[in-house]
């Protein structure tokens, strides 16, 4: 076997494996179960480490394509051509997050946060490009807008979840999320590659951080859906 085809396979084994631990930690409840957000003794018994790490994955998924759409976007004169990809590909995460509410949540909440999220990116989007283009009142504008959906999808989440997931803690996540990701396009878009290089190692600890957040808040408001 070449090393190309072992590395090929090697990555298709672990996309399987990934894929089903996804799909078992993320294991739908009842529709009925479900739509009222109780799990008191009902629904699918989940593992606590397994949904904590497929939470940190689904986020780490978010920072990843978030960054390699800047990094497609920001190039100069002309977007990399894997920028339409790497968009639906960014789109997808937003789906996969909200999907991850729905068995506690319903579909509702489940279908508002996926769009929230999706506004979020899509913002985000019309803000790296207006930096690009040089344009400061678009620049402006799409940064209101971006920080008023983070406020939002903060404030959607703790009315989730308002014991374990405080407004101003929600709040001061998605902030921290927002401001860093700016420094990081910012970075970029300016060719300053090592400042680029930092600002995305501290999203990843930042993220990782708001992942748990929500893994734990999950927990502890269903505690019966988790093995203990």
């Amino acid at each position: 076997m070449s090393r190309r085809t072992g590395l090929g396979a090697f990555a298709a084994v672990l996309a399987g494996s990934l894929g089903l631990a996804l799909i078992f930690a993320f294991a739908p409840a009842p529709a009925a179960d479900a739509a009222h957000g109780q799990g008191h003794g009902h629904g699918a018994v989940r593992a606590r480490g397994a949904f904590h790490d497929a939470m940190r994955v689904l986020w780490e998924d978010h920072i990843v394509w978030t960054r390699q759409f800047i990094v497609s976007a920001a190039t100069q004169p002309q977007n990399l051509p894997d920028i339409g990809p790497t968009t639906d590909r960014l789109l997808a995460n937003q789906a996969d997050i909200g999907n991850a509410l729905r068995p506690f949540y319903g579909d509702a909440a489940a279908d508002q946060m996926t769009e929230l999220l999706r506004e979020h990116i899509l913002t985000a989007a019309d803000l790296v490009f207006a930096a690009k283009a040089g344009d400061t009142a678009g620049v402006d504008a799409a940064a209101t807008a971006w920080y008023a959906n983070a406020d939002e999808i903060a404030t959607v989440l703790h009315d989730l979840n308002p014991r374990h997931w405080p407004l101003a803690e929600m709040k001061a996540h998605m902030k921290d999320h927002l401001d860093l990701t700016l420094s990081e396009a910012v970075a970029r878009l300016e060719g300053r590659y090592t400042d680029d290089i930092t600002a995305y190692n501290q999203i990843h600890g930042q993220i990782l951080a708001m992942a748990d957040m929500l893994s734990d808040g999950i927990i502890a408001q269903f505690p019966d859906r988790f093995a203990r």
